[in-house]
């Protein structure tokens, strides 16, 4: 069989365990499948989000801390508060600072660091993993690896009331920050200023629904050496010797 022949198979390989690290990642965090996640509570709701957005960051590669948007530091102090029975593996990043943002980046975090609601680090925490992510493609509730889009606005609404409460029209999120961005710096982002007579109506309020990145990945990955999708038995090795290691 020519390499060719390989490569769609190495490819749907790779994404699995990319899949399979997103699922064990969360499971790793909160002790149990993503699909079983308490939001009950506020705090619950907390623990939920910080764990669905590192699953959501291990599953694109590189390094943990650029892909959540925080420095080694910071995830450090986060797992501490958070997640205090999971030891985290830096190594050098722990020291390392935050790779350089863009403005697009920083622009959205300052702007929800300015709409805060609630007290301590996460909303600071919060502020720039929402940012950092923003940037991936994809609805951003998706990109937070967020079960669906009524836990990104719950959240928000925790944590960033005064902004959320502007979107009276139910905008998409991602949409509505870079409104609020180019209201306030003054820019157009609009080509009429009636959305309803606007050809992109759909893009701005369309439905968004669909498939959570963790749904996804529970339903794509495989055991190993079969071919039946993963059941919710199966874990990694490392979870099933109840291992307390993200590393990273």
């Amino acid at each position: 069989m020519s390499e060719a022949h390989f490569r769609p198979l190495m490819a749907a390989v790779d994404a699995n365990s990319r899949m399979h690290k997103g699922i064990a990642t969360y499971r790793l965090l909160t002790g149990v499948p993503p699909a079983d996640g308490d939001i009950a509570t506020d705090s619950n709701l907390d623990r939920h989000i910080l764990a669905c957005i590192l699953a959501a960051a291990t599953m694109d590669g590189r390094s943990l801390p650029e892909k959540a948007g925080l420095s080694g530091r910071e995830l450090a102090a986060l797992l501490k508060q958070y997640f205090p029975s999971v030891e985290l593996k830096l190594a050098e990043q722990l020291s390392t600072p935050k790779c350089e943002e863009d403005d697009e980046i920083a622009m959205l975090r300052d702007l929800l660091l300015k709409q805060r609601s609630t007290e301590g680090d996460i909303g600071s925490w919060l502020a720039a993993m929402i940012a950092r992510r923003a940037i991936e493609p994809g609805h951003l509730w998706e990109a937070l690896g967020l079960r669906n889009r009524g836990e990104l606005s719950r959240l928000l609404g925790r944590h960033f009331a005064p902004l959320a409460t502007r979107n009276v029209n139910n905008m998409r999120w991602k949409r509505f920050f870079y409104r609020m961005l180019c209201e306030n710096e003054g820019l157009v982002m609009c080509k009429t200023p009636v959305c309803k007579q606007c050809d992109d109506f759909n893009l701005c309020f369309g439905e968004e629904s669909g498939e959570s990145r963790m749904t996804e990945a529970r339903r794509h990955v495989f055991v190993a050496g079969g071919s039946r999708p993963v059941a919710a038995g199966d874990w990694p090795s490392e979870l099933s010797q109840r291992s307390t290691s993200l590393v990273i």
